[in-house]
């Protein structure tokens, strides 16, 4: 299996029904709102996640929130973090991972 790979399979909503869906996914899911999700995708630049509770959202997890050396989950894992943001132009919703919180913080 190749290390990256785009979220796709049954358990990523359509782009249709994540549009339809949008205003009841910010609703939903505040910055600042705590999350659960599963890792459903990964790419370089991060891993795309399906929100526990929240079946027609997708958030994105990117490396610019990952400290110096640390690694991407692995597809499938179970991961928790905080909403930062949501990208109306794409309807995802933007996290940060508790594992990537800095040791100082």
């Amino acid at each position: 299996m190749d290390e990256y790979a785009w979220p796709t399979g049954p358990e990523v909503p359509a782009a249709e029904d994540r549009r339809r869906r949008w205003a009841a996914t910010v609703a939903a899911l505040p910055v600042g709102h705590r999350i659960t999700g599963k890792v459903i995708g990964r790419q370089p630049f991060g891993v795309f996640l399906r929100i526990e509770g929240v079946p027609d959202a997708v958030a994105l997890a990117e490396i610019t929130a990952m400290p110096f050396g640390m690694n991407l989950p692995a597809l499938g894992a179970l991961v928790r973090g905080q909403v930062l943001w949501h990208v109306d132009h794409n309807h995802q919703v933007k996290v940060r991972l508790d594992e990537w919180l800095a040791t100082d913080e």
